[in-house]
């Protein structure tokens, strides 16, 4: 046992000390270390409490029932529901892995074409997002006048609500009485079908949602550069490295944590955007334009209502951006250790 001599010269045992040694030596099971900490700890699982029991209602319960409504055949017509009085019950039985056969095995035909045109268009975004909002990051890391207030002009699209944005692009995008094509006529261009043609809808969304997701990868950039020591580019400069070099050599490694963080939430965000794809193109798009969430919804809320399908596709989603996040964060971390 562990002592110590007090004033008195006697020797005195240290209180807990022989005891944490025990549990270093014994820790025990799960649940006798759960108990542990939350003897030592208990105000923390207190405050977090509220946190899990709000997430557990909000996501852990949606997301449950999606996974078991994933291994049925559930629809509309056998759903079960009440009417006034009457109760009509559910008749839908579970298929195992059925709805996820039909899938992945492109017995539905309509997974991989649309998983191309997400992927194309979660691509294409996030690259926009990053070399715009890079861009813009360095311009305001300068000292020019004006500064505050070009970052407040920049940052305005950033605070608009989707939705809003959605129905404002989607009017200049009229072709009968929109600004686009105002400007295109003055110009003596021919009007153009912005959300009529397939490929030409493409364009028209990536467009928007460029608009929308570049102020916050300037806003985060902008941070990581202001965090780059000035020595380290005043001494590249002193060596006679070029503003390029020093880009490539100084800034971008700097940029890297922030990058990492940024490139993988922009890219779990626009491979989930529905609002743009759904308000700008509407109902008037072809099935083309549909990215994987969008017809996810369309499933369980148009037609036959397929809330089995529906809710397959959504744990196809989930389990992709899963899988892509680890491999993302793994190839992050070897990077770093080669470094």
């Amino acid at each position: 046992m562990t002592t110590a001599l007090t004033n008195s010269g006697t020797a005195e045992a240290i209180p807990g000390t022989e005891r944490n040694r025990d549990r270093k030596r014994n820790p025990g099971g799960l649940l006798a270390r759960a108990r542990r900490s939350y003897a030592d700890h208990w105000y923390a699982w207190a405050m977090v409490l509220p946190v899990v029991a709000v997430l557990a209602v909000l996501v852990g319960y949606p997301l449950g029932r999606g996974i078991f409504l994933s291994f049925t055949d559930a629809n509309e017509a056998n759903i079960g529901r009440t009417i006034g009085d009457f109760e009509v019950p559910a008749t839908y039985r579970f298929i195992g892995f059925d709805n996820y056969w039909n899938i992945l095995s492109g017995r539905e035909g309509s997974f991989y074409p649309r998983l191309s045109w997400t992927v194309v268009w979660t691509a294409s975004c996030v690259l926009l997002h990053y070399t715009i909002g890079l861009g813009l990051a360095m311009l305001l890391n300068r000292r020019v006048r004006g500064r505050s207030l070009y970052r407040v002009l920049l940052i305005l699209p950033w605070a608009v609500p989707p939705f809003v944005a959605a129905f404002a692009w989607k009017l200049m995008y009229n072709t009968d009485n929109g600004v686009l094509n105002a400007l295109l006529a003055k110009a003596g261009v021919g009007a153009v079908d912005w959300l009529g043609d397939p490929l030409v809808q493409k364009v028209s969304v990536v467009a928007v949602n460029t608009w929308l997701g570049v102020p916050f990868m300037m806003v985060a950039l902008l941070g990581g550069l202001q965090s780059i020591p000035r020595e380290l580019h005043e001494a590249a400069e002193m060596d006679g490295a070029s503003a390029w070099q020093r880009f490539r050599n100084v800034t971008l490694p700097g940029l890297r944590p922030v990058s990492g963080t940024v490139v993988l939430l922009g890219t779990i965000w626009t491979f989930n955007m529905f609002p743009i794809i759904y308000l700008v193109i509407g109902q008037a798009g072809g099935t083309e334009s549909e990215i994987l969430v969008t017809y996810a919804y369309r499933l369980a809320f148009q037609g036959v209502r397929d809330y089995a399908g529906s809710a397959s596709y959504g744990i196809v989603i989930l389990s992709l951006l899963l899988v892509f996040s680890v491999f993302y964060r793994r190839l992050l971390g070897r990077q770093e250790v080669a470094r």
